[in-house]
């Protein structure tokens, strides 16, 4: 019967998580795009769905626990070694921890084109604002230090 509840879990896993991909190439698309209100409403469905992923996640520990089993894979590998369905419920464990290792990569890419964003933002904050003037290369591709502008001497 645990089993059986833990592959119905796993099986449940699928649609949220490919609903989670999905809108974390949306995601990206609308960050290159800058178009805000799209962005405001997947970070609202992107929460519902990671907490849901979460909760299941978490009655899947509680069935492996309360078997006195590991919490990982190991765990799931000794409960399907004594199950019916074991191989059944190791291959769609499989699955769902593909795409959700998906998911992550996907979010990695994003977190890193926003902090890109960021930086590219800030330094254009600055140049506006009469902050440091932006780093420049010459013509090799090697940091050119900016020169100070000249001040006229009194005589």
């Amino acid at each position: 019967m645990h089993d059986t509840n833990l592959l119905q879990l796993i099986t449940d896993d699928f649609a949220p998580a490919q609903q989670l991909l999905e809108l974390l190439q949306t995601e990206s698309l609308a960050l290159h795009g800058r178009d805000m209100p799209l962005l405001e409403d997947i970070l609202a469905r992107k929460q519902a769905l990671i907490i849901l992923l979460e909760q299941h996640g978490r009655k899947r520990s509680e069935i492996l626990a309360s078997l006195n089993l590991p919490l990982d894979r190991q765990g799931l590998e000794q409960l399907a070694s004594h199950s019916s369905i074991g191989d059944q419920l190791l291959s769609q464990s499989d699955v769902l921890t593909d795409l959700i290792a998906q998911c992550q990569a996907a979010n990695v890419k994003n977190g890193q084109s926003i902090q890109i964003q960021q930086a590219a933002t800030a330094n254009q904050l600055k140049i506006l604002t009469g902050g440091e003037p932006p780093a420049l290369y010459d013509a090799s591709g090697t940091f050119a230090k900016p020169t100070k502008p000249r001040t006229l001497s009194q005589a």
